[in-house]
């Protein structure tokens, strides 16, 4: 699935099931939240905090899948094509960063 018809997916989803968007306000706060609930996860997958009996059954790419949707939703509601973003984004870090990390000494290590 490309992004476009991600969009379209969630876009059409929404119209389905979902009565209409969520204000922006609203769902940029549930993304935060769903950043929140990934963050919970890599911390103890990857951290040194232990899991809680009510963390053990998260799953990694689900909490990232429901980061991915309120952002869909955020980017259809607000007129944004993501598509051409992310290229714009990839093509100004290509011209920012392109021999910085390649010089980075911490990286080599």
């Amino acid at each position: 699935m490309t992004i476009k018809e991600a969009q379209a997916a969630v876009d059409e989803w929404i119209k389905t099931y979902g009565v209409r968007y969520f204000n922006e306000l609203t769902n940029m706060a549930l993304l935060t939240e769903e950043v929140g609930e990934l963050a919970r996860i890599i911390a103890r997958t990857y951290g040194e905090q232990s899991f809680k009996e009510s963390d053990k059954n998260r799953d990694l790419g689900d909490e990232m899948a429901d980061i991915l949707w309120v952002l869909i939703c955020l980017a259809n509601q607000t007129g944004v094509d993501l598509t051409e973003a992310f290229a714009k984004n990839m093509e100004k870090k290509t011209q920012r960063d392109r021999e910085r990390h390649l010089r980075n000494e911490k990286l080599m290590a």
